[in-house]
Parts: C-alpha cells; structure tokens; sequence
C-alpha cells in the first residue's frame, strides 16, 4: 500500500491564496522585472512554503499520489490528506492494518496493477489537471508491470477528460480547498464513465464500491463536467518534423494566444548559456520569439531536469512580456505553467531534430493539430542531420555512463531499458 506524505496546507499573501512553485515563478518574474523588491520577495517565500508536506498545487508530487489512489494502490482519500493533518497519521495506521490483512488474503499488487487500473490512472491525471511529468511516470510504471502504454493513448484519453479540479495552475485554488472538497474519490464519481469501475483495489474492494458513498463538498473546487476547468484537456502530444517520437504540452496551462503560433527561434544548446542570455540586455529576442533548450534530456542532461520551464528574458520581463513559446527535451515542474513544449522525443543529444534547429530558423506550433514543425526544407533538414556529431560525454564510466547508455526516451517512459517488462524477478519484487 502506497501512504503518501500528504501536501503542505494552504498558504495566503495579501488576502489571495499562493501557491508552492506556480507563485514562487510568478513573483519571481515580478521581482526579477522590478515591481517588487527583495523584502517582499523575502515574505513571499515565507508565505508560499509554510508548512511541511509536498507541493500544495496541483504539482508532480499531488498527481502522482492521486494517480496511484486511483489506481487502488493508497487507501480512499489518502492522496489529499494534508502533512499536518491528524488524519494523516490515522491513514498511515489503517494502511498498516490493512497491509497485515492483504497477506491474509493474499491479495498482491501484481493483481491490482493492471491495464484497465492503469488507464483509471490515466483518467484521474487528466481530470485533475496534473503535471505533465505525469506522462513520462505513467509509462514507466506501467512498463515495470510489463503493460504497454503509449502517449497516443494519453492523447486520446486528453480529448475525451477535461480538467474538473479547481487548483493551481490551471486553477485557482490548492491542495487542503481540494481534501475538504471531497478528494479524488468525489473526483473519481464525477469521472466514472471514463473508469473501469470494476477494478481490484488494496482495500479488497472494487473501485466502484470505494467511491460509492464519495460526494462532492464544493463544486467550484471539483467542478462539473459542463462547468469544466478547462475543455482544453490537462495533455496534448504534439508531433512533426522535430518531435517525431512526440512532445507533450499542459493546454489548461499553456496561453491560450500561443495554441497557434509561428516565431524565429532563439537556440540554446546549454543551461548555463541559457541564464547567461536571459540577462543580458541586448538579447535579440520579442514576445514572438520561440526560446530553443537542447541537451537537456534523460542522456544529454543527463537525467532530463525540470528545466523546461525557460525564464523570460529580463529585458522582456520589463517590457511587461510573461508568456513565450518555449521549447526543450527537459521536463517542467507540475507546479509551473505558460507555453511550453516538452518531453520533446527524440532528444538532441542522441541526434534527434531538436538537435538541427538553428537560430533564426521559424517553428511553427498548432496545439490543436497537435502539430510541431521546423519550417526549412527537406534537403536542408537532411543536410544538417549528416554534419551532426554527437557531443563528447564527460562520464567514460560509472553508473551516469550506464544511465546514458540505457535510459530509454520520454516517450517510453525514461525508464533503463533492462527494467522494462514484467520479468520474473522485477526490481522492486512485485508478488
């Protein structure tokens, strides 16, 4: 049984609700561009993290714990138990009793991990309006069990759920609004026609009989599917020239001026030089501009950090711009959100098309085509791709080495590739 920490409680500032990660960017913009200076950005801080728990926004910590509820893995209701919570401790001894009572009944996880409990997971993700890395964990959970499970199918469950739960940051509420709200077992009621309701869970129960005294507390915090966060869906995989294997992008995130969009691309092949450009004041670069990070996924990283939230440059940032088209093969904290373009597959480093783009070059995005394209022709993409080299790696041995050499792409689930499938001795042992 999986007890999850719990989130921090609910933070305030000035009246408004703030938020771990979505408001620590946002003011971060506002104190990098002038409009606040280091003692308020001081407050801030104090205010956006006040307790202990995970992030209080709907950030990677909040999906995964309410994706693995809604898998039958956590007891009802636990993922939106808050840390500080006294409910939280009751949880975690009820999940050890029940554990003991498992073995009894010799229920194990390998029935209760099935594909059917895998796209329960997939549905609550979209529903919540979760992180998009997400995408990537989902996979290769599902990978460990020896299940398939591709981004096509994420796409196509993204057009059917929409975004039903209020938070940050494709809302405006948090974590502890969501607990009193009901949780993901009023969630999951909302969104049952799209669960397998039959599903085995670790209470010995089906899914359908754990959610059926669940009821909604608040429906601005759990909305209706006619009164929908957003009809725009929590995921979109993009393809094209450069993200043959897909990039993914968080549409109830992502500004809504950008769904279409063509700009002249600003490359950079390195994180460092990426910060370094964003202060310099001289930077040729406007609100169309598309920001490019290359090299910064699971091999070229290594490790594919959250860096795929690329700040605005600062000479912008005082010109009153806060959202560009950004595009990378890193990932991006669930917390954040504006126009980004992630998970681009495959990545630059093991020669992907990130890897030919070329400043000044134009890219076109069409979220709705779920359409990502590189505007040169193909002879000149062809040329390019013949003079590519890859680039010297610094690790010649060790375990980063063997990372680079088996980490799969994150369209696979950035998992190593000797883990994958449902093996007879699987690590961690799955009885």
């Amino acid at each position: 049984i999986f007890v999850p920490a719990g989130p921090m409680l609910n933070d305030r500032y000035k009246g408004n609700r703030v938020g771990a990660g979505t408001h620590s960017r946002k003011y971060w913009d506002e104190y990098q561009a002038g409009n606040i200076d280091k003692a308020e950005w001081t407050r801030l801080e104090q205010r956006m993290t006040r307790a202990p728990g995970t992030c209080n926004t709907m950030g990677t910590a909040s999906t995964m714990t309410n994706i693995v509820e809604a898998m039958g893995l956590s007891l009802p209701g636990a993922a939106a138990i808050p840390a500080m919570d006294s409910g939280n401790a009751r949880m975690a001894s009820a999940a050890g009793a029940r554990m003991v009572e498992m073995i009894r009944e010799d229920l194990k996880p390998s029935q209760i991990v099935t594909k059917a409990s895998v796209m329960n997971g997939v549905a609550a993700y979209l529903a919540l309006g979760g992180s998009t890395n997400a995408a990537i964990h989902l996979i290769a959970m599902a990978g460990r069990a020896g299940i398939a499970l591709t981004l096509d199918e994420l796409d196509a469950m993204a057009r059917k759920v929409p975004v039903l739960v209020n938070l940050f940051p494709s809302g405006d509420k948090l974590m502890e609004d969501f607990y009193y709200a009901g949780g993901l077992p009023a969630l999951l009621k909302k969104i049952k026609a799209h669960l397998n309701l039959s599903a085995v869970t670790v209470t010995g129960k089906t899914l359908a009989e754990n959610i059926a005294e669940a009821r909604c507390e608040d429906d601005e915090v759990i909305r209706d599917v006619k009164n929908a966060v957003s009809a725009k869906g929590a995921l979109a995989v993009l393809r094209g020239n450069l993200a043959p294997n897909g990039a993914v992008v968080k549409p109830s995130a992502f500004g809504a001026k950008f769904f279409k969009h063509r700009g002249r691309a600003l490359v950079f092949d390195s994180n460092a030089q990426m910060h370094a450009a964003m202060r310099d004041p001289d930077i040729d670069a406007d609100e169309n501009t598309v920001l490019v990070l290359r090299n910064a996924g699971p091999v070229g990283a290594p490790g594919m950090p959250e860096w795929g939230n690329l700040p605005i440059p600062q000479k912008l940032l005082k010109q009153g711009v806060r959202d560009m088209v950004r595009l990378s093969d890193a990932r991006m904290s669930g917390t954040h959100y504006g126009a980004c373009v992630l998970h681009i597959s495959p990545e630059a480093a093991i020669g992907g098309p990130l890897a030919l783009v070329r400043t000044g070059d134009m890219i076109e995005l069409d979220i709705e085509a779920r359409k990502l394209h590189l505007d040169v022709t193909d002879e000149e993409f062809e040329r390019r791709k013949s003079e590519w080299k890859p680039r010297e790696t610094p690790y010649e041995r060790g375990y980063v080495r063997l990372y680079q050499q088996h980490v799969t792409q994150a369209d696979k689930g950035c998992d190593l590739d000797f883990l994958e499938g449902n093996a007879k001795t699987p690590e961690p042992v799955i009885y």
